[in-house]
């Protein structure tokens, strides 16, 4: 048997020399990485930049190249070339230098550049870019407001992994305490029949409880190994602990901003430039425009061993838009009524993120002054339990108080751990609403 415990005793300390150490930075930054709302919100950002390439784009010129080959072809006969019968007497005039038929070039090959360059859109570019400007600081707030989103889910998941390995030490307690009872009640030679049973039901009954919650504490460890990427086959060892005491928030009273509020913002004057692009749509449009063409023509298809010229030319053009059926204006509209409904949402974010606001720094204040009332009465509880123990072990109490003493301390530690989980979660709410 000694043996069996040594090995045993071996097997878990090699168990825990190979566990994950875990800090609660270590968790966010881990569930950061892996987090993908994170990575989406990444990729929104990296559009939004590739968004305002596009729109600067249109800022500077096009050069476009063409190269076409052509063979005309013939309709009324397919099978003779293109060309002309000179009457006789022309041919007969130039001495047999020119021939009966003139054959035209049927083989074309032609090559060029175009050049465009847009000088004035009366805003349709400058809006445009503006758009995109907007959509880049909408999707860093989009990105702020996930990375603060997942970093209190993160700390929320990592305390209540702790917790749940906490409860698992106060539900080991409270069953080493009965435990220890019904020891001391049997072999005592007084064991009264009902305080045997009632002992022996509350052991029984505290061994579920401890196998309830470690239960709930394998269940927190996947859900914590999953979210932060971690192997499900490593244990971890979480090794930041629940404080005893904590201090005020140092808080403002009042919401400044909040990422959502920026978030909003941006996408408000997003659909307004927007708005103003779409509209000067309906103004004309000043370009600069340039050409280079090289073509060489023959009667077969040694295009270089024929006629060959260049042509070539630059100017100003000016398009004017004469009807469109409404389209620039009602664009214009959709993305204007869809900025008025944006701030909407602003002024309605703003009313219910401060007041969520409020009541979390309220909530922590609220929770810090319960938590030092909380805490005397679990030392009351404390002492309770060790006098009824004392008692009990000189025979002076049943099992059946010390059983409930007992209990009555379980829950006092269960109440205090719970009060310390609900304050370091104001704590995050505040941090997570709270300005840049």
């Amino acid at each position: 048997m000694k043996k069996t415990a040594i090995i045993l005793c071996g097997v878990l300390f090699l168990q825990n020399a190979h566990a994950l150490d875990l800090t609660l930075n270590d968790a966010v930054s881990r569930i950061q990485t892996e987090s993908h709302d994170l990575k989406k919100a990444d990729a929104n950002l990296r559009r939004a930049r590739a968004g305002l390439d596009s729109a600067n784009s249109n800022r500077w010129f096009k050069i476009d190249g063409t190269a076409t080959y052509m063979n005309i072809i013939n309709v009324e006969n397919p099978g003779k070339p293109l060309g002309i019968a000179l009457p006789a007497d022309v041919v007969g005039a130039s001495g047999g230098m020119i021939p009966a038929f003139m054959e035209f070039p049927s083989n074309i090959g032609m090559a060029g550049a175009t050049l465009s360059l847009p000088i004035y859109t009366f805003g349709q570019i400058g809006n445009a870019v503006d758009a995109a400007r907007d959509a880049i600081k909408m999707a860093e707030s989009g990105n702020e407001l996930a990375r603060r989103e997942v970093a209190a889910a993160a700390a929320q998941m990592y305390w209540t992994a702790k917790m749940t390995d906490d409860l698992v030490k106060i539900a080991e307690n409270n069953l080493k305490a009965s435990k220890d009872a019904e020891r001391k009640l049997t072999s005592a030679g007084r064991a009264n029949r009902l305080n045997l049973v009632k002992i022996t039901a509350d052991v029984a009954a505290k061994e579920i409880a401890l196998s309830d919650a470690e239960f709930n504490r394998d269940s927190a460890h996947r859900m914590l190994k999953i979210l932060a990427g971690v192997d499900m086959e490593e244990s971890l060892n979480l090794i930041d602990e629940f404080p005893n005491s904590f201090v005020a928030l140092d808080a403002p009273a009042a919401l400044e901003s909040n990422p959502e509020w920026d978030l909003f913002e941006y996408q408000a004057k997003m659909f307004e430039s927007s708005a103003r692009a779409k509209r000067a749509a309906r103004y004309p449009t000043l370009g600069a425009t340039a050409s280079y063409n090289y073509i060489a023509t023959h009667t077969d298809a040694s295009l270089w061993n024929g006629v060959k010229n260049q042509s070539a030319y630059w100017g100003v053009s000016l398009s004017v838009p004469l009807f469109d059926g409404g389209s620039a204006r009602a664009n214009a509209t959709m993305d204007a009524m869809e900025a008025e409904a944006v701030r909407q949402d602003l002024d309605k974010s703003k009313k219910m993120k401060s007041n969520e606001y409020t009541e979390a720094v309220l909530k922590h204040a609220h929770l810090r002054e319960n938590f030092g009332r909380l805490n005397e009465a679990r030392d009351l509880a404390a002492k309770t339990a060790q006098i009824s123990f004392e008692r009990f072990a000189a025979g002076q109490t049943s099992a059946v108080e010390l059983s409930d003493v007992q209990a009555a301390l379980a829950q006092m530690d269960m109440a205090v751990l719970n009060a310390k989980f609900n304050i370091l979660m104001s704590e995050e709410n505040v941090r997570k609403l709270g300005a840049k």
